[in-house]
């Protein structure tokens, strides 16, 4: 049995909703499809998720929104019609949205703004279904009130336990099963999305609990890149990926897998598939528990903007007890996550994903670090980004961190931070934004291109 989840650029128009029947028809063992909200159909498109948040903005503004839900219904309606289908289902669509809109009053902004995002992945799902019936594929629309149950706020959204538990049954059905990805509902029937890509983390999650034999996942591209093809010409595909190289090169920038999708199918070994809609018969990108060792030790090089670094420095802070911890502390008590703790002798430097900061949290994080801790300097600073180097291999390659420093070095850039992590598999580079692409394309030139030579 095969979980299929298809992208928004894979549902995005009539023609590529056929292209998903197409795929679903040439394998008897795909069974359970996921999909997205329609995407963009050309690169001056808007995308309907974006659609759907202009349209939650004009509600919590109390403003007029016909025009806007008109908006939103009119590309269903081009896709259904496209796709031969009457104009019952659109109806449908049009009647959910006011619903949604409706029920602002009994909502907070948020839980708004979640409720009418979800409807991009909930109503796409109920056209497909739609037309894969009405071209002979037994299907049936599931909702995500039928089993994907979350956790409560304020945590980050997950599935629980029982969310597994029930969605099992699914795999015992005679019909294909059609899901929305991005959401599920609490206990208590409270609306809750995944974060970006959630509907990666849907398929994942769907594919643990019937225990797929593969979890495949349809996006616009054959395969992944050892790089960002849009900085480097050309770069290496990749066959064959471990969990853990995806997880790393999926964090620092690889747009095109969710790394909290893996989650659920490591726990039980699935392999996933990217795969290409639009050239379904493309061997793809397999990411697996183990894989055939390689002669290069680097599998791929991904970089994200977007970081700030909080540096304190104390005198003798190695013989505080508790030092790390309380500094922490003060950043859980404000909402904040980390991602690296590169700390010396006397001084130690957080890396924060700048969007969880505003004005007003640095200003009462340096306060309570100052006053608090009694650090003797404490201070942000922006801009940053992360350039991480992947590979099961580097592990049993000696020098690799002195060849990355100095590839780094011929741009003029300097090193900010410098991560290894215990398992080896990666090293991860603090750089400011602007050098970010020339120090990608040097790492590549260093790791690829110079081996390949």
């Amino acid at each position: 049995m095969k979980v299929c989840k298809f992208g928004g650029t894979s549902v995005a128009s009539a023609e590529q909703i056929k292209k998903v029947a197409n795929i679903i028809q040439a394998d008897p063992t795909r069974r359970i499809v996921v999909v997205s909200a329609p995407g963009k159909r050309t690169s001056e498109d808007i995308k309907v998720t974006d659609l759907l948040i202009d349209l939650a903005h004009t509600v919590i503004a109390k403003k007029p929104y016909e025009e806007k839900i008109a908006t939103v219904v009119s590309r269903y309606e081009d896709n259904a019609i496209g796709l031969g289908l009457d104009h019952e289902i659109c109806d449908i669509i049009e009647l959910d949205l006011k619903a949604r809109c409706e029920q602002a009053i009994h909502l907070t902004d948020e839980m708004l703004m979640d409720s009418l995002k979800a409807s991009g992945e909930d109503n796409n799902a109920k056209m497909v279904a739609a037309y894969f019936n009405s071209i002979g594929i037994p299907t049936r629309y599931v909702s995500p009130k039928e089993g994907l149950v979350v956790n409560d706020v304020p945590e980050r959204t997950m599935a629980i336990a029982e969310a597994y538990e029930q969605l099992a049954s699914l795999k015992d059905s005679d019909e294909i099963i059609l899901f929305p990805g991005f959401f599920g509902y609490t206990k208590s029937g409270l609306l809750r999305t995944f974060d970006r890509g959630g509907s990666d983390i849907t398929g994942a999650i769907l594919a643990a609990a019937v225990g797929a034999d593969l979890y495949e996942n349809f996006t616009d591209v054959d395969c992944v890149f050892s790089a960002n093809p849009k900085v480097v010409n050309n770069p290496a595909e990749i066959t064959e990926i471990t969990y853990r190289e995806m997880r790393e090169l999926s964090y620092a920038g690889f747009s095109v897998f969710h790394d909290e999708a893996l989650m659920p199918v490591v726990k039980q070994g699935i392999p996933v598939n990217i795969k290409n809609t639009n050239n379904p018969s493309a061997p793809g990108t397999r990411i697996v528990a183990k894989r055939e060792e390689s002669k290069r030790p680097v599998t791929g090089i991904s970089a994200d903007s977007g970081f700030s670094i909080l540096y304190v420095s104390k005198y003798l802070m190695n013989r505080e007890i508790g030092f790390g911890r309380k500094l922490l502390q003060i950043l859980e008590e404000e909402d904040i996550s980390y991602e690296h703790t590169p700390s010396g002798l006397d001084d130690i430097s957080v890396i924060i994903r700048s969007y969880q900061l505003d004005d007003e949290k640095e200003a009462r994080i340096l306060d309570r670090v100052t006053n608090e801790l009694h650090a003797d300097d404490v201070n942000f600073r922006h801009g940053f980004s992360m350039i991480v180097v992947v590979g099961e291999g580097m592990k049993y390659k000696t020098g690799l961190a002195a060849s990355a420093a100095t590839a780094i070095a011929r741009t003029g850039a300097n090193i900010e931070m410098i991560n290894q992590g215990s398992s080896e598999v990666s090293l991860s580079f603090g750089v400011l934004r602007q050098y970010e692409d020339v120090i990608l394309k040097e790492l590549y030139n260093e790791f690829f291109t110079a081996v390949t030579a």
